[in-house]
């Protein structure tokens, strides 16, 4: 081993141990904690901050990067990613000072709270003092961050995508509204007439959890390294690639559970498949919050929404409910599950119309990240872009501006990766359908097949590979977002009868 490296691997162990216990505090306030312990493990998450800042950002750890880097003789390629991914951290924290990056993050563990509280009681106005705060705080980060000319919400996108910057998220975005807002005003206007009043009614949890459970271990998700419990907001986590935790929530209506569980189990996937040699190290995660979120919509959408999933097990969803489902045949619950309907909620969104949500967030970010958008005025334009892009308005804060997590925890920058996900996950579709019988194994009920090729060119290599290496290596293109077009018009025009 590299001498350099020999003496940097303790710091990196301590920054890899200290975030494992920030994941175990947030993973707790998240699912069981009592209420009143709140403000304790906020505490608690200050310090902890500080101490991950001072081992990745150390004068000692810094003096170590910059001889490895110099001096790379006897280092592994594993090694080398590592010290250029610490040398990437060192970057983005060390411009921070260290009290402002710790009262943060009590700041953010705090809010998360709040905005639960501001949500269950449908009061923006009672939440909007803290999250400027927050967006105060991100705002200040940002211009620490930024390289000379590039602008703050640049500097935040990068934290999730690199490579994605404004200039091509505009050009992104602007394809989406040319190509899918006249397709979905095509969708609405069509006579086509798809029942899914079947999929509302009296769930009970108890049965929700069992099909969930189900679905997850189906698709892939192991119980003997995973975790499954229940949240405000559905999200997934992990400490490495052996303990990987993963929650939904549950609704009158199933199918919302059902995706959840499934998209959650997607990344959870993507977590378990990492390899051994990188887990517990800075390249043991995703590549990307836009390669993460390819997976899970990957498994939600392009696996879990096809009829040729449900083939094998439909008849499992007939014996937890056998009402109503006994009495609705497949086909007509593949139509209903694939539904458009304008809706408010971005996680209960069909695939049509899910990116225009995403367009309404990436659009607001930026205004509050550039242009100092009044935080007070977030309910009014919220509900201003929801009746221009989807014909809809929401009456309430709870529908409408709190529906979220993301914000409250500081994560500006995020919400394009999901848009982007979609995408990349098309893309993968297309190439696996060229070189698999994509259909006929799900049809066979071999999805073990089509995740085991996502593990060998995707997850196994953490970090080891950014989005675009994966895309290019994996299907001989670079990123191209005509396939997310093609995908939903193939798929919109044939379910809805629209000569394209």
């Amino acid at each position: 081993m590299n001498d350099g490296f020999k003496q940097l691997k303790p710091y990196l162990d301590k920054a890899m141990a200290v975030q494992a216990a920030l994941v175990l505090f947030e993973w707790d306030d998240a699912t069981l904690a009592p209420k009143a312990a709140g403000a304790n493990t906020s505490r608690v998450i200050e310090i902890l901050s500080g101490e991950y800042f001072q081992a990745v950002t150390g004068e000692e750890t810094k003096a170590l990067v910059k001889e490895c880097l110099e001096n790379p003789e006897g280092l592994k390629e594993t090694e080398m990613a590592q010290v250029k991914e610490l040398e990437d951290q060192i970057e983005q924290l060390d411009c921070i000072p260290r009290e402002e990056y710790q009262a943060f993050a009590r700041l953010s563990s705090e809010s998360v709270r709040l905005w639960e509280k501001a949500k269950e009681e449908d009061d923006f106005g009672g939440f909007a003092q803290t999250l400027q705060k927050v967006v105060d705080y991100q705002k200040k980060f940002a211009g620490y961050r930024a390289k000379e000319g590039q602008k703050k919400y640049d500097a935040l996108l990068e934290g999730y995508e690199k490579g994605f910057s404004m200039k091509e998220l505009d050009q992104f975005f602007g394809m989406l509204r040319e190509e899918l807002v006249p397709l979905l005003k095509k969708v609405m206007e069509s006579k086509a007439s798809i029942q899914d009043d079947f999929l509302t009614g009296d769930f009970p949890e108890e049965k929700q959890e069992e099909l969930g459970r189900f679905l997850a271990e189906y698709v892939g998700f192991d119980f003997e390294k995973g975790v499954f419990s229940v949240s405000a907001h559905p999200f997934t986590t992990n400490l490495h690639n052996k303990d990987v935790r993963i929650t939904t929530h549950y609704s009158r209506r199933v199918d919302s559970s059902l995706f959840s569980v499934i998209h959650e189990a997607g990344h959870g996937i993507y977590e378990m498949g990492i390899r051994d040699d990188l887990t517990q190290t800075l390249l043991g995660q995703g590549t990307s919050m836009g390669m993460h979120e390819s997976q899970s919509r990957f498994f939600e959408n392009i696996i879990g929404r096809s009829k040729d999933f449900w083939i094998p097990i439909y008849g499992k969803v007939q014996e937890i409910f056998p009402d109503p489902f006994e009495k609705i045949s497949l086909d007509t619950f593949v139509r209903a599950i694939n539904k458009v309907h304008p809706d408010l909620i971005r996680t209960e969104a069909d695939e049509l119309t899910y990116s225009l949500h995403v367009l309404i967030r990436y659009e607001i970010e930026k205004a509050l990240i550039e242009e100092d958008l009044d935080v007070e005025e977030l309910p009014r334009i919220w509900a201003d872009k929801y009746e221009e892009y989807l014909g809809i308005r929401p009456k309430t804060d709870k529908e409408g501006v709190l529906q979220d997590i993301h914000w409250s925890q500081g994560s500006f920058g995020y919400f394009p990766s999901y848009a982007l996900g979609s995408a990349f996950g098309a893309q993968i579709y297309y190439h696996m359908k060229k070189i698999l019988d994509f259909e006929g194994l799900l049809r066979q009920g071999k999805v073990e097949v089509i995740r085991e090729y996502l593990r060998e060119n995707i997850h196994q290599h953490g970090k080891m590979k950014t989005t675009r290496q994966i895309l290019k290596d994996m299907t001989g293109e670079d990123f191209d977002p005509r396939y997310y077009i093609r995908y939903l018009k193939e798929k919109y025009t044939a379910l809805y009868q629209i000569a394209d």
